[in-house]
């Protein structure tokens, strides 16, 4: 085969998988989403329900976190809450004991969220079990609003939806990649069921979490857990997880790493999920969200070896490695300078650069179980339910 032929076929191919996993995956949703529905019987449910709190050193919010928790609107004698710490050395677990006998402090060795949270999970005697992170603020119906998911029979597990305040306690732009992330899963959730949760505010039921997975990403394995039982994964647009910004870049950077290592590591113990014989649609929807994803960064590196390959042979090929160069230092730029017209291009290159960090990692066989939780901004952000009367952030 002549190399210009190669190389066309590589360009060819890379630019179709980059389209395919942002906006052909998210089209066809769209199209299928126009034959085929699958709506959420929601209604009220009040059954027991435990909510677990991770935690590791959070001596500054986690009395905060725990007020809010037991002042949800939801039976005091249904509402169950465990603070699962990850062998904190600070104030937190000498906190979380001021609360007794209404929350319980389930310690573990320094082995890692999921370790944590095993310890909590064995001892919750809720029939839904609800996952928070500290950072997290949520409304005041928060509890109520994502159990009345499991009215639906189908429903394994529920997630959040993501959204950031500023610091000055303002509901802020999170981003356009954050706002396609939740349009995605809308869209899925409306289809069929949902490929990943908001590992922050999750809910699933009992069944759905023995045995608990110590070692891998505990949202994206629940998620995984219930499809195999032959439930769903919905996101829930009224159960909405509030956070403030990252205080330091180079953690957030470093937390997205950990997240695609683990998630890797998750997809491999999961792999028969991928065979459409046995899973369908639900194969597919794997395979486009997360695969798909996580080789963009091949996909790029070789569309931009194979453009600098073609440039001579035709103007097109020309212009699409201008296109590439002005991306390529329209993104450096914005990393470099912050500004926020760059942010996208920015937040592109660097996220793909994450995830070529976490392949090199997972060939390694790096799980990356030690967890230290993202700093944000001040405090929790106060939230008030939106059924209330008031709005979402005061």
């Amino acid at each position: 085969m002549p190399g210009h032929v190669f190389a066309e076929m590589t360009f060819w191919a890379a630019v179709a998988l980059i389209g395919y996993a942002y906006a052909g995956y998210p089209l066809v949703l769209v199209l299928l989403s126009r034959v085929r529905r699958r709506p959420i019987a929601r209604g009220p449910v009040t059954c027991r329900v435990s909510f677990i709190i991770a935690a590791h050193n959070e001596a500054g919010r986690i009395r905060a976190k725990i007020e809010d928790t037991l002042a949800q609107d939801y039976p005091a004698d249904a509402l169950e809450v465990l603070v699962a710490s990850d062998c904190s050395s600070d104030e937190t677990d000498a906190i979380v004991e001021t609360f007794a006998p209404r929350v319980r402090l389930m310690r573990s060795g320094r082995r890692g969220k999921e370790a944590a949270q095993q310890c909590a999970v064995e001892a919750a005697t809720g029939d839904i079990l609800i996952f928070s992170d500290v950072a997290t603020a949520l409304a005041r119906d928060a509890v109520r609003t994502i159990a009345a998911n499991f009215a639906d029979p189908t429903v394994g597990c529920v997630s959040s939806v993501d959204r950031f305040i500023d610091d000055r306690g303002e509901l802020s732009g999170e981003g356009a990649y954050v706002r396609y992330e939740m349009a995605l899963r809308a869209l899925e959730t409306r289809v069929n069921s949902l490929v990943g949760l908001s590992g922050s505010f999750f809910a699933a039921r009992r069944e759905v979490c023995h045995p608990w997975a110590p070692d891998r990403q505990s949202d994206f394995n629940t998620l995984l857990n219930a499809v195999a039982m032959g439930l769903r994964g919905v996101q829930d647009s009224e159960s909405v997880g509030y956070y403030r910004n990252i205080v330091d870049g180079g953690r957030e950077f470093n937390r997205k790493i950990r997240t695609v290592v683990r998630g890797l590591f998750v997809l491999r113990a999961n792999l028969g999920l991928l065979n459409p014989l046995r899973h369908g649609l639900f194969a597919w929807q794997l395979a486009s969200h997360k695969l798909c994803r996580w080789l963009v960064p091949f996909a790029m590196a070789s569309a931009a070896a194979a453009n600098l390959a073609l440039v001579s042979r035709s103007p097109w090929y020309l212009a699409a490695g201008i296109l590439q160069l002005s991306f390529y230092v329209a993104a450096l730029v914005g990393l470099w300078t912050g500004a926020r017209t760059l942010r996208f291009p920015a937040f592109l290159l660097l996220a793909n650069v994450g995830v070529l960090v976490a392949w090199m990692r997972f060939v390694r066989g790096d799980r990356i179980v030690s967890w230290t939780p993202s700093q944000r901004i001040n405090t929790l952000p106060q939230v008030s339910s939106p059924g209330s009367g008031g709005s979402d952030v005061p």
